[in-house]
C-alpha cells in the first residue's frame, strides 16, 4: 500500500496504544480514519491478543497519583479526552496508586470506542511508506520491511534497533560534598559531575555488580548487543579493570579537594538544558531494577539518589527524532507521514499513548487547515514532544515522563524551597499551562469530549 485512498482522510498503521489513540482523536475531529494492523494474521513474538491496544509486558499504565510525573501526564491526557485512559478506567483492577487494567477488557473497550467513532479497522500489513496522510505507530517490534522503508527515508544511521539507556538521577539528590564538577584534563566547561572511588570502594562495587541479578532477554531480543551499547555488567565480566579503562576511567579527572586522581570515576552528564537531571555515562545495564538501585547507590555521591529512569537494553525501533522529525512529528523527508509512540523515542505505555494522541491531533489539524502549536514545554506532553523532536542530547536516547525534563521553576521572591515544593510547583504550572493550551484549541479538533472533564462522547 503506497497510494492515497479517497475512501479515508487518514491512514494509521499499527493498532497499539499510540495508533489507537491517534485514530480515535482524528475520528473525533471528523476525519474518516482507517486503522490497519497485521494482527491477527501475523503477530510479533510478544503479542497474544487479536484486538487493539494490547499491553504486552505489563498490565500497568504506571502511577495515577497526580503528584507524580506519570499522574501529571495522565491528567493532561484526560484534558484532551484520551480514549486510551477512558478504556483503561473502565478496565481498571486494584493496584494501589497505579492504573492497572484487565488486558482483555482494556483491548475490548478500545475496540468498542473505535467502532463508535466510526474508525475502520482492518487486518493488513504495510511494507512501504504510504503517499497519503498517514500516522505510523507500529511500536518497538516494527516489521523489517516497514523499518527498512523508514530507514530509506530517514537515512540508515537515523533508525535504531536497540534501546540502550543509562540510568538518570535527579540533580538535587546527588551529594556534591562527595561528587565534583570537572571536565577531563580541564578542557572546556566543567559540565560533568564526577563521583570518585577509592580502590576499596571500586572493588566492593565491582563485586556487587558482577553478582547482581539480571533480566533474562526475550528470545526476540539480541543477547549480545554491539559495543556502543554494551551492558556495563558484560564489560565487567571481561576483567576487574575493564571498567577502569572504559566508562569509569579516572585519568584527567583529579579530585579538586585532594588534588589526586581517584582509583575510578563514574561520570554523570546533563540530560536537560536546566541541569535538573543527569545520566550515568556508559552505564547501560540489564540488572533487575531492585539490584540496579542497590548497586548504583554504592557509587559515592549517589547513596540517596532519586532515579528518574533506570537503565534498560531491549529490542526497539526508534528514530533519531531531533534529526528527522519536525515539531508536529512529521518526517522531514516525507511530510505526509507522522510517527507516533515508541518509534519517536518516548518510553512507556502512557507516553506512547500521549504521543499518539498528539500525532492524531496534529494530523486532524493539518487536514482541516487549522494552525496548531505543540503544548508548551512546561507541560509534560510538551516536554516529551520537545525531547523527541529537539533534544540537544547526543546520542539521542528515548525518554519517559519524569519531572526532570520540565524546565526549572522560578519561585517568587527567590526563596529557597525543598524538592517536594519544587515538584509541586512544576506540576501546578504544567496543568495551568496545559489547560490554557487546550482552551485555545479550535473547537473543531475537540469534537465530542469536554476538554475540562475529559469524558469522551461516543
Amino acid at each position: 500500500m503506497n497510494t492515497p485512498n479517497n475512501n479515508y482522510d487518514l491512514l494509521i498503521v499499527g493498532a497499539g496504544l499510540a495508533g489507537s489513540e491517534a485514530a480515535a482523536v482524528a475520528a473525533r475531529a471528523g476525519l474518516r480514519v482507517r486503522l490497519v494492523d497485521q494482527k491477527p494474521a501475523e503477530r510479533t513474538p510478544a503479542q497474544k491478543l487479536d484486538g487493539p491496544a494490547e499491553l504486552v509486558c505489563s498490565n500497568s499504565l504506571g502511577s495515577a497519583d497526580s503528584s507524580t510525573a506519570g499522574g501529571l501526564l495522565k491528567d493532561e491526557m484526560r484534558l484532551l479526552g484520551s480514549t486510551i485512559l477512558l478504556a483503561a478506567d473502565a478496565a481498571r483492577v486494584p493496584a494501589g496508586g497505579a492504573l492497572a487494567v484487565h488486558r482483555e477488557a482494556m483491548s475490548e473497550n478500545v475496540r468498542q470506542l473505535l467502532d463508535a467513532r466510526g474508525v475502520s479497522v482492518t487486518c493488513e500489513r504495510v511494507d512501504e511508506l504510504p503517499d497519503g496522510p498517514c500516522v505510523i505507530g507500529t511500536g518497538p517490534l516494527t516489521a523489517d520491511a516497514l523499518a527498512h522503508a523508514i530507514a530509506k527515508a530517514t537515512g540508515q544511521d537515523a533508525l535504531f534497533f536497540f534501546d540502550a539507556t543509562s540510568p538518570i538521577v535527579a540533580a538535587d539528590t546527588i551529594d556534591m560534598d562527595i561528587a565534583y564538577a570537572a571536565a577531563r584534563w580541564g578542557k572546556g566547561d566543567p559540565d560533568y559531575i564526577n563521583c570518585p572511588m577509592t580502590r576499596e570502594e571500586y572493588e566492593a562495587f565491582y563485586a556487587a555488580l558482577t553478582h547482581a541479578e539480571m533480566v533474562t532477554p526475550h528470545e526476540f531480543e539480541n543477547k549480545c548487543v554491539f559495543e556502543g551499547c554494551m551492558p556495563i555488567e558484560v564489560m565487567a565480566a571481561r576483567g576487574v579493570d575493564t571498567l577502569r579503562y572504559g566508562p569509569m576511567r579516572p585519568v584527567g579527572l583529579e579530585d579538586p579537594r585532594t588534588g589526586k586522581r581517584p582509583y575510578a570515576v563514574v561520570q554523570l552528564r546533563k540530560e536537560d538544558a536546566d541541569g535538573e537531571a543527569y545520566n550515568l555515562v556508559g552505564f547501560q545495564t540489564r540488572m533487575k531494577w531492585g539490584d540496579q538501585q542497590r548497586v548504583l547507590r554504592m557509587i559515592p555521591g549517589l547513596a540517596d539518589a532519586e532515579f528518574l529512569r533506570l537503565g534498560v537494553i531491549h529490542r526497539n525501533t526508534f528514530v533519531d527524532g531531533p534529526r528527522v522529525l519536525d515539531a508536529t512529528l512529521r518526517l522531514n523527508a516525507k511530510p505526509n507521514v507522522r510517527l507516533a509512540g515508541q518509534m519517536t523515542g518516548v518510553e512507556g505505555y502512557t507516553e506512547s499513548a500521549a504521543c499518539g494522541l498528539m500525532a492524531g491531533l496534529f494530523a486532524a489539524a493539518e487536514a482541516k487547515g487549522i494552525e496548531i502549536a505543540p503544548p508548551p514545554e512546561t507541560t509534560m506532553i510538551g516536554a516529551l514532544l520537545r525531547h523527541v523532536t529537539a533534544s540537544p542530547t547526543h546520542p539521542f536516547q528515548p525518554m519517559n515522563a519524569n519531572l526532570g525534563i520540565l524546565p526549572a521553576i522560578e519561585i517568587p521572591g527567590g526563596k529557597r524551597v525543598g524538592k517536594k515544593e519544587r515538584r509541586a510547583a512544576k506540576i501546578e504550572r504544567a496543568l495551568a499551562d496545559f489547560r490554557r493550551w487546550v482552551a485555545e484549541l479550535d473547537p473543531r479538533l475537540l469534537g465530542g469530549p469536554s476538554a475540562e472533564t475529559g469524558r469522551a462522547v461516543v
